[in-house]
């Protein structure tokens, strides 16, 4: 719908005005309120002699053919997130690729850290804060556990949310968003707290993305979500014991990039493409975006445990993808090898790495873990976050699909074996990876939130009609 502004009022309320801004495409007036309105006009000789029930219902029918030209306009997506580890803004990307490739230009999708570009200490500053904690793990797991309690984390949040309200409000009505996604655990209270504060609750469809896939923190789950996304059965138990109600809660997986589920994998074509061996194993080695763990160490054991001395000839072939870690890429090109070796930067087409390989040695982040499973790796977990990544461990395990160790040998040592004499091993791993991934997740969240959207809409329209 469209609204014809009236001259603003100077002692206008901030609620007022945030509706102003965000709502200027809505209508809220009634036929009664036209009635009144074309009433005064007529006494002042502006209609003469028009009947007013007539006038009335000309309005009426204007306003709905207002109403319908709002129904089809294009809604503005917010999704909030911050760089705060590598996963969220790549939760964030699918989400918003999924919603072009479903909707077209249905939606226009907006990505922001609203937090660091509107707001002040310790706010803006997340991503310094995470990077270091993690790089001092035992001051992450302290951070972690100790905020867990709801009494502990709202209190924080809730001064948090006093004190930049303002700043925060300004920083979600810039964009006038019809929805908006949160795929980060300290993204729900503060914007939700300035919603009711506003009275934008049932006017803005507000959904949580977790992006953990087991273990996550308690800051996720808020009764005042209209949906939160699950990435498995784990999480969506711990949301229920949180408050949150069985209509709220959906288990549709970890959203990940449109390409890994819609490519379509030919392992010998992309060995071709990407110049890898094609007759021999290829193990991916990967560190994170950061290039973090044990990747040099691992590294040298496989170029050792790879190549037989016997026969004189390598077993398999090695891929490291040291993100954006040069110092790592600089030691790996200086080593030399014996085994086969490709050694890449931050690489924006993983799926196609995945593809051409047959294992994968990566620390427990959940978005690589979603993506291997999708392309059938069994997956060796060399290291883990304390807190949201340790869950992720006994995830990948029970389920069959890799195993955990933190030494390099020992990986070397199981890779060897897998490329040798337990090809049978592999060839399991492999099958219970796919029946562990979920490709379409991000399809399905993007489709259930459209869903939610068009419900909205009916009622608005509902709502309008009764109005009059």
């Amino acid at each position: 719908m469209m609204k014809v502004a009236s001259p603003r009022a100077q002692d206008d309320s901030i609620t007022q005005k945030v509706f102003r801004r965000v709502y200027s495409n809505f209508s809220f007036s009634t036929v009664d309120d036209d009635y009144n309105h074309n009433r005064r006009r007529s006494r002042s000789g502006d209609y003469g002699k028009e009947s007013l029930r007539k006038r009335g219902f000309e309005e009426k029918e204007q306003v709905m053919e207002m109403e319908q030209m709002g129904a089809e306009r294009i809604k503005t997506v917010l999704i909030l997130m911050s760089d705060t580890g590598g996963g969220h803004r790549a939760s964030a990307e699918a989400i918003r690729d999924a919603f072009n490739i479903e909707f077209g230009d249905d939606y226009r999708i907006i990505i922001k850290d609203v937090w660091k570009e509107y707001t002040g200490w310790p706010l803006n500053d997340m991503e310094r804060q995470y990077k270091f904690m993690v790089k001092h793990v035992g001051l992450w797991s302290v951070a972690f556990h100790g905020t867990s309690p709801k009494w502990i984390h709202r209190s924080y949040l809730s001064a948090l949310a006093a004190y930049y309200a303002k700043e925060i409000e300004a920083g979600l009505m810039e964009y006038k968003p019809d929805i908006i996604i949160s795929v980060h655990p300290l993204m729900q209270h503060i914007p939700l707290w300035v919603m009711k504060r506003q009275g934008l609750q049932k006017k803005v469809i507000f959904v949580t993305v977790i992006t953990d896939l087991n273990t996550c923190h308690r800051t996720w789950f808020h009764h005042g979500v209209s949906r939160c996304y699950c990435p498995s059965k784990e999480v969506a138990k711990r949301a229920l014991v949180d408050g949150l109600g069985d209509s709220q809660i959906r288990v549709f997986g970890l959203p990940v990039r449109p390409s890994f589920p819609r490519t379509i994998i030919c392992k010998d074509d992309l060995r071709k493409e990407l110049e890898i061996d094609s007759n021999l194993p290829a193990v991916l080695l990967m560190g994170g975006g950061e290039g973090m763990g044990p990747v040099q160490k691992t590294a040298q054991a496989l170029g050792d445990s790879l190549y037989d001395p016997k026969e004189r000839k390598s077993i398999g072939q090695l891929i490291v993808i040291c993100g954006r870690n040069k110092t790592l890429a600089s030691a790996l090109a200086s080593h030399e090898w014996k085994i086969p070796i490709k050694i890449r930067g931050f690489e924006t087409q993983m799926e196609k790495w995945m593809g051409a390989c047959d294992c994968i040695i990566t620390k427990a982040g959940p978005g690589t873990i979603a993506e291997a499973l999708i392309c059938g790796l069994p997956i060796i977990l060399n290291d883990y976050i304390p807190g949201q990544e340790k869950g992720n461990v006994p995830y990948v395990v029970d389920n069959g699909a890799g195993i955990f160790t933190r030494s390099p040998k020992e990986t070397a040592k199981t890779v060897a074996g897998w490329f040798s004499s337990k090809k049978n091993e592999l060839y399991k791993m492999s099958e219970n990876a796919l029946k562990l991934a979920q490709p379409e997740a991000v399809f399905d969240i993007v489709k259930d939130i459209h869903h939610l959207s068009q419900q909205q809409q009916q009622r608005i329209q509902l709502y309008n009609d009764y109005s009059y």
